[in-house]
């Protein structure tokens, strides 16, 4: 992977930086990731953001395809990290790709990982091995996550066996993409995107 196959924004003033990686279904120029990335940007904070090869493919050639082997995907995150990151630089993604940040996240130790939308199972299923390895990690890792969520509702995640290194943050009727409905909340995705943003711009001070 090269740095121009990469989304870079201004290096911040303040020396922050974030990896961020995209969902299974969606790029890393997708209006949600867009969104996140400016308000984190406005926020003085260097945003990276890379796509895994199946959907670095499809940008070539439009077709839609599964991700990558789980094998395929860590390696990537690995040589993103290789190629941007220092000791303060902090991972993140949306869904699948803070799934495997957290996968990768003792080996490449980062100052810490973020996750927003965590997928602790596919949609009603259950967690079969997506959190055995959240049971004993030793990097610090930041779950931000819709109580609605059909990957992982808080009422389902409360009972899991998390490791004390993992802190989770809610965001009230929140779905996988922490969206809410606004008829009962008064709050909108742009809201809440806001709120996210502040979340890490206090996790990464």
């Amino acid at each position: 992977m090269n740095k121009k196959d990469l989304i870079i924004s201004k290096k911040s003033k303040s020396n922050k930086r974030i990896i961020l990686a995209h969902g299974a279904g969606a790029p890393m120029d997708h209006d949600w990731m867009n969104s996140l990335s400016d308000k984190l940007v406005s926020r003085d904070i260097q945003v990276i953001r890379f796509e895994f090869p199946y959907m670095a493919q499809r940008r070539v050639d439009g077709k839609k395809r599964p991700p990558n082997t789980k094998k395929i995907l860590l390696e990537t995150w690995k040589e993103v990290f290789e190629l941007c990151a220092d000791s303060e630089t902090f991972i993140a993604g949306k869904s699948m790709g803070g799934r495997m940040a957290t996968l990768m996240a003792d080996e490449l130790t980062p100052k810490g990982v973020i996750c927003l939308g965590f997928p602790f199972h596919a949609p009603g299923k259950d967690v079969r091995d997506r959190i055995d390895h959240l049971k004993n990690i030793k990097t610090k890792v930041h779950i931000l996550q819709g109580t609605r969520d059909s990957m992982g509702a808080k009422d389902e995640v409360l009972g899991y066996d998390l490791s004390k290194n993992i802190s989770l943050h809610w965001f009230e009727d929140g779905d996988h993409s922490l969206k809410p409905r606004k008829r009962e909340t008064g709050k909108t995705l742009e809201d809440y995107l806001e709120l996210a943003a502040d979340r890490i711009e206090s996790i990464m001070s």
